[in-house]
């Protein structure tokens, strides 16, 4: 057994054949340093158990350590010392002893060495060069190691030596390192570090795996913030320093918070929001998130305006703005005292219907400044696609929400009135029917749940006003269902007179830069232009030639020909032109087979001349004019009553073996359809066939049957004020219609005789100058006046008068 002073460490193992320097503070450890210099420079070096303990004994020590020779040592300022020393011989630790000598008290061990063993053969040598190849993998991955670390192990030719070496390089922990230390076998201890290799390595792997996919992250990460910097700086330079994409998340963020978006609407935000935060700001993907969101939150979510309620504000608002219109304005202000009261919006929708230019649309500006609602118009007209109502599907390129939701942003307000103008106009193909669309937004009970294609949002829509205007009610069942019809017909001579000399004319001064005292219209004059100037049921003409007066007024001011002008009947044709349309009819004379009916349009009541004349033939009848299906049958009914009829209206039937009859409408290119026109023929025909001339001044309209019978018609005020624009006196009826003329103005019927007739015979003998004589036809003079063999008849009967 052999002395030596003991110095412990803490958290190392020293390998045989290993230099490594130690930093010493414990004072019996120094002692102990300073004991070896004196003597032969040799320590026993001894691995801790617990690294924590300052004074260990035997018990706090390892049993196999190292015999190690200090190769130099040198005194730090701070009391602690720094020694290199280097491994030798393992040895066993036999007892443990505290002394006391010259340079303190130290701790004094005897060991036993270990004598090193030197095994041969195959497998030792078919270990060592694994373990030789396996550390050089283990240098390349490890950091603390020299690249060539494996190669220079490579030389060692003594097994436990390179053993040693190996331990001594490895990362393990201090319990590990001891077990080799212990281990007096040089190919046991190969074992071991081999397989402390294995372990280290697969370690040393997932390592590199880690560092290479964060590195390239970085890389990734950097190199896009890198270009996202340059981006920034192009952009700064191209746009003058546009700063306001930097803080556009916050920006969305602020407007979540502070907008009252409805339960889904918010969620449905905060998703589309977390998708763009991770998304690059410049993909495509992104623009198309960041678009919906601006739509979604440019909605006036919760803002209303105040409306009004005062019922006789209202009423006086309409009334300055349109003058008559009587039973419209009454039914609007019914629909907003309820509103007014409940506070709500339940009801039918209001579809105003009625001819050009009767004031439709700006009877929806004035509803809605009565309310105090936003006003906002949308065109229907030629409007085909679907999803002009319901927007398209995000997923399409350039897709758009609809008209519906892109009013409402224009609006800013949750409740403004929304007209839609010229629903009639709908179209339909193969993109869709927009007016089975216009179903759920016009019920009010769906639309408060109606939801956009592009949103894919539930938006309230039970506190918008909807007004629909058309000229015909030319639309689907489902949609009429959900509108209260209003009806606006034609303006009278006088109604006329009156709108323009309290609107048109100081509007038309106005656009014209005129002054006041520069340009008057006389009543008079007025009235002259109403009546051979324009022939139309609104007032749209009527604007326009008001404004050609004031174009001519304010260019013969300018050339300094007048300073002010004033027009009477007098000098109206030299500003109008020559008169386009002759008023009255009554100094005409009266005609055979000339009779005037009357027609309902979509722009107005028209007069309609129905003429007929007999040519040689065979009975046939022939008809011109381009008239529809139910106008050409109603000829063929009228013609076979009449045929039916004949004797008692003074009417051979043999005639009708030898004549045939044409029944003409002029204006041949306009189209002409519907059943009112029958008594008309009915008079026509015999007026013709008995040479009875009709009445001028008598317009008809009625629909007529196979037994005289006179049905009743529509559109009866527009046709009656076609009559008093004509210059008609009298005007036949249907007894049917009586009931309508109690909603007909009071001027209408001063201005008109209007009888209401119930079978043919009284119409004739109304229209007919004189009454025609019925005659005696038996069935012997009908074959007597057959055609003979050679084409003439045998009995030619006396022209009828």
């Amino acid at each position: 057994m052999t002395t030596y002073p003991l110095l412990p460490l803490r958290d190392i193992v020293v390998f045989p054949g290993m230099v490594v320097p130690l930093f010493v503070g414990r004072e019996k450890s120094v002692a102990a340093l300073e004991a070896a210099m004196a003597g032969t420079k040799d320590i026993f070096l001894l691995a801790q158990l617990d690294p924590g303990i300052d004074d260990p004994d035997s018990d706090d020590l390892y049993d196999t350590g190292v015999i190690a020779k200090v190769l130099q040592l040198l005194k730090l300022p701070d009391g602690t010392v720094r020694v290199l020393v280097e491994g030798h011989q393992r040895a066993h630790l036999v007892s443990l002893d505290a002394e006391t000598g010259a340079h303190g008290a130290l701790l004094v061990a005897g060991v036993e060495l270990v004598e090193s063993e030197t095994p041969t053969g195959a497998e030792v040598s078919a270990m060592m060069r694994q373990v030789v190849e396996q550390f050089g993998e283990y240098a390349k991955l490890s950091k603390k190691l020299p690249q060539d670390a494996g190669s220079q192990l490579g030389e060692i030719e003594d097994a436990g030596k390179l053993a040693d070496a190996v331990a001594a390089n490895l990362a393990a922990k201090v319990s590990d390192k001891q077990s080799v230390l212990s281990q007096s076998n040089p190919l046991s201890r190969l074992e071991m570090v081999l397989s402390f290799m294995e372990g280290e390595l697969g370690v040393l792997q997932v390592e590199r795996k880690i560092r290479g996919r964060v590195k390239r992250q970085m890389e990734k990460t950097q190199r896009e913030y890198y270009l996202n910097e340059q981006l920034k700086a192009i952009q700064s330079e191209l746009g003058g320093g546009d700063e306001g994409s930097a803080n556009e998340i916050d920006e969305l963020v602020e407007k979540i918070e502070k907008l009252k978006l409805s339960k889904d609407a918010r969620a449905k935000a905060i998703t589309e929001l977390k998708k763009l935060k991770t998304m690059q700001p410049m993909s495509a993907e992104a623009t198309v998130i960041r678009n919906y969101l601006d739509v979604l939150l440019g909605l006036p979510w919760g803002k209303r305006s105040k409306l009004k309620r005062d019922i006789g504000a209202a009423q006086a608002v309409l009334d300055a703005d349109h003058y008559a219109l009587d039973k419209v304005k009454d039914r609007i202000i019914e629909y907003l005292a309820v509103q007014a009261r409940t506070n709500k919006l339940k009801g039918p929708i209001l579809c105003l219907v009625g001819p050009p230019g009767v004031g439709k649309t700006s009877l929806g500006k004035s509803i809605a400044k009565a309310t105090g609602r936003q006003f906002i118009r949308q065109s229907l007209g030629g409007v085909r696609d679907e999803a002009e109502i319901r927007g398209h599907r995000r997923t399409y390129i350039g897709s758009l929400p609809g008209k519906v939701v892109t009013n409402l942003r224009k609006a800013e307000t949750m409740n403004p009135l929304f007209l839609l103008d010229e629903i009639d106009k709908l179209g339909q193909d193969f993109r869709g029917d927009p007016a089975s669309a216009l179903l759920e937004v016009l019920d009010p009970e769906q639309n408060a749940k109606f939801q956009d294609h592009y949103l894919e949002v539930d938006v309230d829509l039970s506190d918008v006003m909807f007004v629909c205007t058309a000229n015909s009610l030319n639309l689907p069942q489902a949609l009429l269902d959900r509108m209260e019809i209003i009806r606006l017909e034609g303006y009278t001579e006088d109604e006329k007179l009156q709108i323009a000399e309290r609107h048109l004319v100081a509007k038309q001064v106005e656009a014209h830069g005129l002054k006041k005292g520069e340009f008057t219209l006389t009543t008079e004059g007025l009235r002259d232009l109403i009546r051979y100037y324009t022939r139309e049921a609104g007032v749209r003409t009527l604007e326009r030639e008001i404004a050609r007066l004031a174009r001519k007024t304010l260019r013969r001011i300018l050339e300094g020909k007048d300073s002010a002008v004033t027009i009477t009947p007098e000098n109206l044709a030299d500003f109008a032109g020559v008169r386009k349309f002759r008023h009255g009819v009554s100094d005409e004379e009266n005609q055979v087979g000339a009779v005037t009916g009357l027609a309902w349009t979509e722009v107005g009541g028209e007069l309609l001349t129905i003429e007929s004349v007999t040519v040689p033939g065979k009975g046939a009848v022939r008809t011109t004019g381009k008239l529809g299906e139910v106008m050409s049958e109603g000829v063929q009914m009228a013609f076979s009553f009449v045929k039916a009829r004949g004797p008692s209206y003074g009417i051979k039937p043999s005639i009708f073996h030898r004549k045939d009859l044409h029944i003409h409408l002029p204006e041949g290119a306009v189209p002409k359809d519907g059943p009112s026109a029958g008594i008309g023929m009915v008079t026509a025909m015999v007026s013709t066939l008995t040479g009875i001339p009709v009445r001028a001044d008598v317009a008809m309209t009625g629909e007529v049957t196979l037994r005289g019978r006179v049905l009743a018609i529509g559109g009866l005020k527009e046709k009656l004020l076609a009559a008093l624009r004509g210059g008609i006196k009298t005007v036949l009826i249907p007894e049917e219609n009586r009931k309508d003329l109690a909603e007909i103005p009071a001027n209408i019927r001063d201005g008109l005789e209007i009888i209401p007739v119930s079978h043919v015979d009284e119409v004739l003998a109304l229209a007919l100058v004189s009454r025609p004589e019925p005659i005696e036809w038996t069935e012997a003079d009908d074959l007597a006046s057959q055609p003979t063999a050679g084409g003439a008849p045998a009995i030619v009967p006396p022209t009828a008068h």
